[in-house]
């Protein structure tokens, strides 16, 4: 994204009400740099973050661009599994833990608050990864982030990890999570590792992220609304702008979710097949868990197709205007299917020729049947 463009996705966010913009990697490019002052100076109620590595440029080049900033975050991290130690680092465990302590003294020298994430979290041997974090935060980390980086793990597995992390810092620090859907647990991974005690979420909207993408924001915050049963956490989420803000950013990336994406896809409010339509007309909550209008989405839509029965194209033609007689309606269901199976769905157009088709039909009975 361009610095304009971030800009105008910041306050699509900070309508939605989201806790941390992570507004980008200044040591990256010249681009990220102004982006990250740009979002700092354009909303300076909010609280917003630059990522950097555990080295002393990118925090340095990271502090310059939230000087402006009232609420500045520096989240710096270092990988901490055995197999980029290895491959990636060349560095022992215990180069890496003075890195990722030195990386987060020398960011609070700038900041009071600072997160660290141990990149590859999930496949890090677990004694490792407490002694990481617990030093992280004696150095005056606030927040410990424990990705899930290549979409590896399963909710259960971590859930546990999750889990003795949050028992082993206690109150001293927040822990978050950041989940990549490579197996496409991302969002049931997040919601595991709530359940486990985490208190932030690091994700997306869209879903949209390195190679499978991300934790998706929106499905993550309605299941929490939709779930209250079940999953009894709250967040900040202005829910009715996710739609908006979903279109937004697919305008400026060339691209949307695929049509069946929870809550924000083209056809997640839509019904085609006839029974779903039958029962949606008569109640909707036979096939809907959430109002659409709850997420920005302005109304269901019947797709009308090969599958859609006689109640939902009867609907359909009375919302065009015509009212039908149970025959005529029966006429129009059997010539609508006859065009439905040579084509992808049928446009309102269609149904109105079929439409006037037949009533020109019934009209010409009848004037036969008086002469």
């Amino acid at each position: 994204m361009t610095v304009n463009e971030k800009l105008g996705m910041a306050n699509k966010l900070v309508e939605l009400g989201v806790d941390i913009l992570e507004a980008g990697f200044p040591i990256a490019s010249e681009g990220d740099f102004e982006a990250v002052q740009a979002v700092a100076r354009e909303f300076p109620w909010v609280q917003v973050a630059a990522l950097a590595r555990a080295h002393k440029l990118d925090i340095e080049r990271a502090a310059a661009s939230l000087e402006s900033a009232r609420r500045p975050r520096i989240h710096t991290f270092i990988a901490t599994s055995d197999i980029h130690l290895k491959y990636k680092l060349k560095k022992s465990r215990q180069q890496v833990l003075d890195d990722a302590v030195a990386a987060i003294e020398l960011a609070r020298r700038y900041v009071d608050d600072v997160e660290f994430s141990a990149e590859d979290a999930t496949r890090t041997d677990m004694d490792y990864l407490e002694q990481v974090s617990k030093a992280v935060v004696a150095a005056g980390a606030r927040c410990v982030n424990l990705p899930d980086t290549t979409g590896y793990s399963i909710p259960h597995e971590y859930m546990q990890m999750i889990g003795r992390i949050v028992n082993a810092l206690g109150d001293s620090a927040i822990v978050s999570v950041h989940c990549h859907d490579d197996l496409g647990l991302a969002v049931a991974n997040s919601i595991a590792a709530v359940q486990a005690g985490a208190r932030q979420i690091e994700c997306t909207i869209n879903g949209i992220g390195e190679r499978a993408g991300n934790a998706s924001l929106e499905e993550i915050v309605m299941a929490f609304r939709v779930r209250q049963d079940a999953l009894p956490f709250e967040t900040k989420i202005n829910t009715e702008h996710l739609y908006p803000a979903s279109q937004h950013l697919s305008s400026i990336i060339t691209f949307g979710p695929q049509p069946n994406k929870a809550i924000v896809g083209e056809n997640a409010f839509a019904h085609e097949a006839g029974i779903h339509q039958d029962g949606y007309l008569k109640e909707r909550t036979t096939y809907e868990i959430m109002d659409p209008r709850s997420v920005g989405v302005p109304e269901s839509k019947l797709v009308l197709g090969k599958h859609s029965g006689r109640h939902a194209l009867g609907q359909r033609c009375k919302d065009l205007g015509f009212q039908l007689t149970k025959e005529q309606v029966e006429e129009v269901y059997h010539r609508f299917t006859s065009l439905a199976d040579r084509k992808k769905g049928v446009r309102n157009d269609e149904i109105i020729a079929l439409v006037h088709h037949v009533v020109r039909g019934a009209h010409a009975q009848a004037a036969a049947a008086d002469d």
